[in-house]
């Protein structure tokens, strides 16, 4: 279960780098050229940087085993960094929002070294893709919902800081002002975007929601590959914690079964279950069938 450890704190830490390095140049750019739309970036790669730690501190965490306290472990820490990380994202967007309507109220500023924040714009949308790629590689490959909340940061990080470059790139051409401000709104409005979409994967986990449908279709399918003859199922439960799946049902056998012919059954099926799909734990109550359905 801990195997991916390494390849996630690593990924993690890479985040961490980048997001440091392109806080310094985005608030240059900002307090060079006056624009609120470079400076509301700089604040998206603080909270990025932030969610960037809180990413390498749950996968860390995460991957410690169970304990006294944490008997089924502490895959659970990813979905609460994921649910921290879409709260900051919203606190982001609103301080955006708020910043880019008093800039819309007092226009007067003007705005210089444009270059500057588009350069440095275009690099941040190059370094973050690249970064934003890698994470989501790494966070399918561990099914990590605190690596691709992180990703997810990052994804829309390229976005907005392409959105900025290209506005600058108008407002030089133009001279129209009030679309610095603009574009920060807009900026706002795809973060709020994000936080939703973040908060909505992180947070059903922790209320111990059961698995999709998708996943939970397939599961019944393998179960049903057993059920031959006498055998039936009922009771099926699903849940997930970080990269955990964890699926329980009760299993209906003929009673004159021994332990032994129940347990290579249950075997089997958790066997193959775990197999096809990795990260899973499983568990399986053995039960009688009822005395009509008992068939010898």
């Amino acid at each position: 279960m801990n195997q991916h450890a390494p390849l996630k704190s690593n990924a993690a830490r890479l985040s961490v780098i980048s997001n440091s390095s392109l806080i310094i140049l985005k608030l240059i750019a900002g307090v060079l050229s006056g624009s609120v739309s470079i400076l509301s970036e700089a604040i998206h790669s603080g909270l990025d940087l932030v969610a960037a730690l809180i990413a390498w501190f749950s996968v860390r965490l995460s991957a410690q085993p169970p304990d006294k306290n944490h008997p089924y472990g502490h895959a659970k820490f990813e979905n609460v960094s994921g649910v921290i990380e879409a709260l900051l994202i919203v606190i982001a967007a609103i301080w955006i929002v708020y910043e880019a309507i008093h800039k819309l109220y007092n226009p007067s500023e003007d705005l210089s070294h444009l270059e500057i924040g588009v350069g440095v714009m275009f690099i941040s949308s190059i370094v973050n893709y690249f970064v934003s790629r890698h994470l989501y590689k790494i966070a399918h490959l561990t099914d990590s919902i605190a690596l691709e909340a992180d990703a997810l940061h990052l994804k829309t990080d390229v976005l907005t800081s392409m959105g900025v470059a290209v506005g600058l790139l108008l407002i030089k051409l133009t001279g129209f002002l009030i679309l610095d401000p603009l574009i920060a709104i807009f900026v706002a409005l795809l973060i709020l975007k994000e936080s939703y979409v973040l908060l909505n994967k992180a947070f059903h986990p922790l209320t111990d929601a059961g698995l999709s449908i998708e996943e939970v279709n397939f599961i019944q399918s393998i179960i049903g590959k057993y059920l031959d003859g006498p055998i039936d199922f009922h009771r099926l439960r699903t849940r997930k914690a970080g990269s955990i799946r964890y699926v329980e049902f009760h299993l209906e056998v003929p009673g004159h079964w021994t332990v032994t012919e129940s347990h290579r059954l249950c075997d089997m099926m958790e066997g193959e279950i775990e197999a096809k799909l990795p990260g899973t734990e499983v568990s399986i109550h053995v039960e009688p069938l009822k005395p009509e359905e008992n068939i010898l």
